[in-house]
């Protein structure tokens, strides 16, 4: 049990554990914020044009069972505006990084290209001693 609680702690400790933990909080913050913006200010606006007061109200019963568009249409609303600030996000991290990489001078590591037999030229698994296409010795 004390291996399993060691273990447990080393875990909890990583900072990936902890970035992501306030990803979290800070997403269900910026969640309810959206929503607020949704429900308050585009959805009146929507209702403006469409000639609704409630956006919300965009509901009808089919065999006792009631859909409701309003609040359908604020989730796809409110999904939309996360996704496209998350993509911006992300976006421009990227951009601070290969800014900040360029700064340093660090480059991508390119991989290095297999080795091919100076023979046939065909690709060759490293350290083999004979080409397994025109069969020939290599070392």
């Amino acid at each position: 049990m004390k291996k399993f609680a060691k273990e447990f702690k080393e875990f909890i400790s990583r900072g990936n554990v902890m970035d992501l933990a306030v990803g979290v909080i800070i997403g269900g913050a910026f969640t309810a914020i959206v929503t607020s913006l949704t429900d308050n200010i585009i959805n009146p606006l929507i209702s403006m044009i469409g000639g609704n007061p409630d956006v919300k109200g965009l509901t009808f019963t089919f065999n006792g069972a009631t859909i409701d568009f309003g609040a359908f249409i604020s989730a796809i609303i409110n999904f939309l505006i996360i996704a496209f600030v998350v993509f911006c996000l992300v976006k421009s991290l990227n951009k601070m990084q290969a800014l900040a990489d360029k700064h340093t001078g660090k480059t991508k590591e390119e991989a290095a290209p297999a080795p091919t037999c100076p023979y046939c030229l065909e690709e060759i698994k490293e350290g083999a001693t004979k080409c397994p296409h025109c069969g020939a010795d290599l070392h």
